[in-house]
């Protein structure tokens, strides 16, 4: 995989030392997934180190992509691309929409009408045909680590299938978030 500043990374590094929470993403100009990393984003950096586990998206194009979508999202844990979709052949993640579309994420906001547009929009008002990835490419999940340790692993079916963040902040052993935006009412 590749740093946001151009650097390659060995994959098995990013879990050798500690548990590690890997979600793969399809583009970073799709907007099913830049909803799902805006709420990833809301995920406190001290639930992680309390837990002992790494956050890491990884997403499939150049990395002069990475800090403009971050950016975009407000996402400040670990980044990384697979710019020649290695490691999602490797794992396994399919290509093209599965047909159960009846699946939703629950952190996608957007319709898929407003967010079709959002996503062309940013498509064109970027660099030329720059797709920031292959738009067919599915994502998933896992968490590894430390060392060759696989305790989970989901491989999205469609864009809409991304596990719940607090499912795999759950199975990891960090705290849950709250995700809405309503004010939490504690009874005493």
């Amino acid at each position: 995989v590749v740093d946001a500043d151009g650097r390659s990374v060995r994959f098995e590094a990013l879990y050798a030392e500690q548990k590690a929470i890997v979600l793969f993403v399809r583009n970073f100009l799709c907007y099913t997934c830049k909803e799902y990393v805006e709420d990833l984003a809301k995920v406190p950096k001290a639930f992680l180190q309390e837990a002992n586990v790494r956050l890491i998206v990884i997403g499939q194009s150049s990395y002069h992509h990475i800090k403009p979508f971050c950016s975009l999202t407000g996402y400040t844990h670990e980044i990384y691309v697979d710019p020649q979709r290695e490691i999602y052949k490797i794992l396994g993640m399919k290509r093209g929409e599965g047909s159960n579309v009846s699946v939703r994420s629950p952190h996608v906001k957007s319709n898929t009408l407003l967010g079709s547009i959002k996503s062309v929009w940013r498509a064109m008002t970027g660099p030329a045909f720059d797709f920031q990835g292959d738009p067919a490419q599915q994502g998933g999940a896992l968490i590894l680590g430390p060392g060759n340790e696989v305790h989970f692993s989901h491989l999205d079916k469609n864009r809409m299938d991304h596990v719940p963040i607090n499912t795999v902040l759950q199975l990891a052993g960090v705290k849950s978030v709250n995700f809405t935006d309503i004010p939490q009412i504690i009874d005493i």
